[in-house]
């Protein structure tokens, strides 16, 4: 039975103060995604995140001329376009979107003109971690090749009447949301010939080729692929080559660790890539820090490239002289933007500004082009040149920022509950704040667990700061950017001593901070931040209201319900069914614990979320019924893990802004 949702929230003048961010202004936001410096150094491609649309947003690609700013727009309306590549010579470019009523590969002058499609390029559904580039074109600019998607063996079993399932791996990726099974198409490599339009099928079987880069020398087409025989559980990702001349296949690496995202260095005598230093048995890859490595291009003299940086690092970028290579790198909930030589020896910083770095192209003299993030500031365009300063190239948010106020985030650092870790935590204080004023606070916990939060601009956080609620973030043992020791503290203690941390912090918070309203507290979280807002309900009863959004509250039932079902085998070290552990994560479950709540709870959840299935919300909601909490299940319909349409984002985020404050005391 589907749960009726209760009536769109509208906003009063209250909820919109004119000096922060209202909810509506999500629709108007847009924020940078990727960019390609041109090889000449004259003009940057890159895409532009749109929520102005129907349903999910949409990307669309732009090239700047940088000598005069000016920017064309390579979609018409509000067409999707994406995943841009400069030919070697940069007169074209090549990208995914929609011409007319065909989507696929299309090439274009760097000016927009000569539009011309050349093929369809479909993807699938099925889970592929950190998958690479999709587009590559031949040292020669004559050729495109291209990641297509063609129907496998069990596609017709798995999507006729009935469903068939026979594979292990019958879910679609996280967050597909518009159903509930694996497609079963494979991704293989494809070859466009601009001279005569002719389309190649180069790789075919029943594995997937994705991460695609030609090599410098243009005989060969590197990628990434899984060739394990039982590939749906054990995700082996290693590097490959593809012979142009005769189509064989060339093996660079047989080990038990991951490999992603090959480049080839700009002399084509090796690559450096993502991966990580210990073996890895499943899709749940995110408690293994990736390192770059290095490897010769026979697949000879393999070696991590930046072992002395203790923290997770980004896909691997060369300076088109091959003298560096750049990478991004977390760290203490920043990600910052370094660089090395592959001879190795100390990494140089770059970018260390308070922040997140994100994608980045490298030009010629040590010119970088950057996607960042700043505490005041969602995802913008930047240029850098050497040791000049920065500056930053797009102004998509101007307009609406113009006027508002920006609440500030400070971090802090505390002492763990067992001594072992100094943990650290981000407070986003409210507006309007005077000498006697308290005010509510929402600890808003983050997902992962191996991820982290950080003074990076974020939205909700600051429409609450605009309501005049504090929000505090801890990055939690298991979180990244604190060093990989830090990064395994939540192995084997599933909503033990991390939730602890998260309790702890907000203690701190309160002690330091004496206009915290400690009688009203909130939590909310996603995923194992979701997890973690049901489980601190069944031991504490500080919070006044608390929102689990996509959260797991039974681990034995997750484990089998999950697109990734060998998820509890990584984070605890066996099988569920092996020793006692199944008794183990019954009693780590917040649904065992649930007679404790006496929390008011609105669950939220995606209705074809196949990383954390509704079922888990679903099991919390009667219970707490069953208890008699007050609760409510709120579901969205076409929405995956996490939500993506923003109406629903807006939605949502109106929606907890009211619960929580119809479960404060009144002031």
């Amino acid at each position: 039975m589907r749960i009726s949702l209760i009536p769109a929230v509208i906003l009063s003048a209250q909820m919109m103060p004119a000096a922060g961010f209202a909810t509506a202004d999500f629709a108007r936001m847009r924020s940078v995604a990727d960019v390609r410096l041109s090889p000449d150094g004259k003009r940057v491609a890159y895409t532009v995140v749109n929520n102005d649309g129907d349903r999910r947003p949409y990307n669309q690609l732009w090239v700047m001329t940088l000598a005069d700013g000016k920017s064309i727009n390579f979609s018409s309306g509000k067409d999707s376009s994406d995943e841009p590549e400069w030919s070697p010579d940069g007169t074209k470019l090549a990208y995914s979107g929609k011409l007319g009523d065909q989507s696929g590969l299309i090439a274009a002058g760097a000016d927009g003109t000569g539009k011309r499609f050349l093929s369809a390029m479909a993807g699938t559904n099925n889970a592929l971690p950190s998958m690479g580039k999709r587009i590559t074109w031949s040292p020669g600019g004559n050729q495109i090749a291209f990641i297509h998607a063609v129907p496998g063996p069990e596609t017709a079993l798995a999507t006729g009447d009935p469903i068939v399932i026979t594979r292990y791996l019958y879910k679609p990726d996280a967050d597909e949301g518009f159903t509930r099974f694996n497609d079963n198409k494979r991704l293989h490599i494809f070859l466009a010939d601009l001279a005569t339009g002719a389309v190649t099928q180069l790789t075919s079987g029943n594995h997937y080729e994705h991460s695609v880069q030609w090599s410098p020398k243009g005989d060969e087409i590197a990628f990434v692929s899984n060739r394990e025989e039982n590939e749906d559980q054990f995700f082996n990702y290693d590097l490959f080559t593809l012979k142009l001349a005769d189509r064989s296949m060339r093996r660079l690496t047989a080990t038990e660790n991951i490999e992603y995202r090959p480049v080839w260095s700009p002399d084509g005598n090796r690559f450096v890539y993502q991966g990580c230093r210990r073996g890895l048995t499943d899709l749940e890859t995110t408690m293994e820090d990736t390192h770059l490595w290095t490897i010769l291009a026979d697949g000879s003299g393999r070696g991590e490239l930046t072992g002395s940086i203790d923290n997770r690092q980004g896909p691997p970028v060369w300076s088109p002289e091959g003298d560096f290579v750049y990478f991004t790198v977390q760290e203490r909930g920043n990600v910052r933007l370094y660089r090395m030589t592959v001879a190795g020896g100390k990494p140089e910083t770059v970018i260390a500004e308070r922040g997140a770095v994100g994608a980045l192209s490298a030009g010629k003299g040590g010119t970088i082009a950057y996607v960042f993030s700043s505490p005041t500031d969602p995802p913008s365009l930047y240029l850098k040149t050497g040791a000049a300063p920065a500056r930053r190239l797009t102004n998509l948010n101007d307009d609406l920022f113009r006027g508002k106020e920006i609440a500030p985030v400070e971090a802090f650092r505390f002492i763990s509950n067992d001594n072992k870790w100094d943990v650290e935590a981000f407070l986003t204080a409210p507006l309007g704040r005077t000498a006697g004023s308290k005010h509510p606070l929402i600890v808003v916990i983050h997902g992962g667990p191996h991820g982290q939060q950080g003074p990076a601009f974020n939205f909700k956080n600051q429409v609450y700061a605009a309501r005049g609620w504090a929000t505090l973030m801890v990055n939690y043992r298991g979180s990244t950017g604190y060093g990989q020791a830090f990064t395994d503290g939540v192995f084997g203690d599933q909503n033990g001593n991390e939730a602890q941390d998260v309790l702890y912090g907000l203690s701190a918070a309160m002690r330091r901070n004496l206009w915290i309203d400690r009688d009203r507290l909130g939590v909310e979280g996603v995923s194992y931040g979701g997890q973690l807002s049901a489980w601190l309900i069944t031991q504490t009863r500080v919070f006044k209201s608390s929102i689990p959004t996509a959260p797991v509250i039974n681990l034995v039932s997750y484990n089998y319900t999950t697109y990734y079902n060998q998820y509890e085998q990584m984070t605890f070290g066996i099988f569920p069914h092996q020793g006692n552990l199944m008794d183990v994560l019954w009693e780590r479950s917040a649904l065992k614990h649930v007679a404790k709540v006496a929390t008011p709870t609105m669950l939220v959840h995606g209705e074809n979320d196949n990383d954390v299935p509704v079922s888990e919300s679903e099991q919390f909601y009667v219970a707490l019924r069953d208890v008699g909490v007050e609760a409510q299940f709120v579901q969205y319909r076409r929405e995956g893990h996490g939500l993506k349409e923003p109406k629903h984002i807006m939605d949502w985020t109106n929606r907890s802004m009211q619960w929580h404050e119809s479960h404060f005391p009144v002031r």
